[in-house]
């Protein structure tokens, strides 16, 4: 595509979408690798291939690549050699996913990666906590495993929440499976665990690490500023979900796709035709004109989705378009937001410089 055409389309996406308000004490903002002719679209990195998440650690950036790599970018410059090298599965929706750095990060180094393996045939998921020193490989430790697999249904998503403890999303085995209803098995829940593996004592059920159940393909873990937690959630073709977890509650899937039985949770939206949400983000800064917002990354979508989920009736307002698919999106440490295109995940046709890491700035 004509890259005048692409950045006029982004251009006239975001110009009526977002205000940017700046700070006379905002941190300074590291030199682009590249720079879009958009003032206020920065491409930070280039030709990455098939990523998956992205998480900060000061002024690190890491993004898995599915094909099994941890890339870093470190201010504003994409480092040649990865900083990780994982044996994977090539699987559609399997692979190196999720990552989510530690909190005390400064003091341990500890990163945590979601992967997709194969054993004896059958696929299956493992959480590992990966040690660093100066963008270096120092350990790898798996701290939790056998977590059923699938082609085209991982979950994958992970996030280190408030209360500090770690959560991670699995996927549904199969439409027809009932795995996901079951709590002896870790098909379609949310866990909860601590940053070492093991599971707190005040899970909701004694001794298990699920947190939450009856999900199919959860890809976003979000919370707002009272601790509630909020996930995006892929349907099996439509029905995609966002949903307001709570301890111990049970999400329908495969008995119930969006409304209708009450001894489900309801969604809060359903989208039906399918929007086929990545990951979320609550917006927290006053650089963007969207405080207090879920910010949606959308796949199918195509762009970049702001929802108000403190109204009853939620809207899903298109905020930024023109680059395709997007997978994943994080409020950085500046106040603004930075996303990951997936154009090269086989689903769409990919520009000669995707998939790239952006930061947007209005």
């Amino acid at each position: 595509m004509d890259k005048r055409i692409r950045i006029a389309g982004i251009v006239g996406a975001i110009i009526f979408a977002v205000i940017i308000w700046v700070s006379p004490n905002s941190p300074p903002i590291p030199e682009p690798m590249i720079t879009s002719d958009d003032p206020f679209v920065q491409v930070l990195a280039t030709n990455l291939e098939k990523p998956r998440a992205i998480d900060f650690a000061g002024d690190k950036i890491f993004v898995t690549e599915k094909i099994g790599l941890v890339r870093v970018i470190e201010s504003g410059v994409l480092l040649e050699e990865p900083l990780a090298t994982l044996r994977t599965v090539n699987a559609f929706d399997g692979g190196l996913l999720g990552i989510a750095v530690h909190p005390d990060f400064t003091e341990n180094h500890f990163l945590y990666v979601y992967l997709t393996y194969e054993n004896n045939g059958k696929l299956w998921n493992k959480i590992l906590r990966i040690t660093e020193s100066e963008n270096k490989l120092v350990d790898t430790e798996i701290i939790f495993d056998n977590i059923p697999g699938s082609a085209f249904s991982n979950g994958g998503a992970l996030k280190f929440g408030p209360d500090g403890k770690l959560y991670s999303s699995t996927g549904s085995v199969s439409d027809s499976s009932h795995g996901s209803q079951d709590l002896q098995s870790l098909e379609g829940k949310i866990l909860r665990l601590n940053d070492d593996g093991t599971i707190p004592d005040d899970n909701p059920f004694l001794g298990s690490p699920v947190f939450s159940y009856g999900h199919m393909n959860t890809k976003g873990l979000a919370w707002d500023k009272s601790g509630n937690l909020f996930v995006s959630e892929i349907g099996p073709s439509k029905n995609d979900e966002i949903n307001m977890v709570q301890p111990g509650k049970n999400y329908g899937w495969p008995e119930q796709e969006c409304f209708g039985d009450k001894k489900f949770v309801d969604p809060l939206i359903c989208y039906d035709p399918a929007i086929e949400p990545g990951g979320i983000v609550f917006y927290y800064d006053d650089k963007l004109e969207l405080e207090n917002s879920l910010i949606m990354a959308g796949l199918r979508g195509s762009g970049l989705f702001s929802l108000d989920v403190s109204d009853d009736n939620i809207k899903t307002k298109n905020i930024f378009s023109g680059m395709g698919r997007i997978r994943d999106v994080v409020q950085g440490q500046d106040g603004y937001l930075y996303l990951i295109t997936s154009n090269t995940d086989g689903k769409a046709f990919p520009d000669k410089d995707d998939d790239k890491l952006l930061r947007i700035l209005k």
